[in-house]
């Protein structure tokens, strides 16, 4: 039985995809896993949202992914995206934990993140790696990339609700943890 190793939550906007993206990054961590990538987040000032910000796992560096007072940059709905934020803080973290974790988190793909032609790269090296991958799925992104990484037999995805988000953390980091194990495993064999 072949072990999934891309994991990918998707689901509606708010439901908490990110907060259980980090539930599994913290499990993976305390069970002696090296966790790098990016992670996405809302930002708000005074009750609206203005922004999302991006941060490396490895680093805790940080930047705009998206802002409403970006200028220029591709623009989705209100917000215009940041391509050096992106590149430079995401893609980076991106590779880097190719290169040097156990794990590679992938916070978001999604309209924002595939306007980056080196993000979309970063993404598909992560997805041919032999690393354990997890990640986000914004539920509108339609692009080729997203067509060819759901097509993998290594993938698996996960619908996050409002009605399972509590334990969708567990039985992913689960799944995760099998992966990893039977990695880990295979290279003292």
């Amino acid at each position: 039985m072949l072990r999934k190793r891309v994991l990918l939550l998707i689901g509606s906007p708010g439901v908490g995809k990110t907060t259980v993206l980090l539930k599994i990054v913290e499990a993976l961590k305390a069970n002696g896993y090296i966790v790098g990538g990016m992670i996405s987040r809302e930002v708000r000032s005074g009750g609206s949202r203005v922004g999302f910000e991006i941060m490396d796992l490895s680093s805790s560096k940080t930047g705009w992914l998206a802002h409403v007072e970006q200028e220029g940059g591709p623009q989705v709905g209100k917000y215009r995206v940041n391509m050096k934020g992106l590149d430079g803080i995401g893609v980076k973290a991106v590779l880097q934990a190719i290169a040097l974790s156990d794990a590679v988190v992938i916070d978001e793909i999604g309209p924002m993140e595939l306007f980056s032609d080196e993000f979309k790269r970063a993404v598909r090296e992560a997805a041919e790696s032999t690393k354990l991958v997890v990640g986000i799925v914004h539920w509108k992104a339609r692009s080729r990339l997203m067509d060819e990484i759901k097509s993998r037999e290594d993938v698996e995805m996960h619908v996050v609700t409002f009605d399972n988000r509590e334990k969708m953390g567990d039985v992913v980091t689960e799944e995760a943890l099998g992966f990893l194990k039977t990695t880990r495993r295979n290279k003292v064999l």
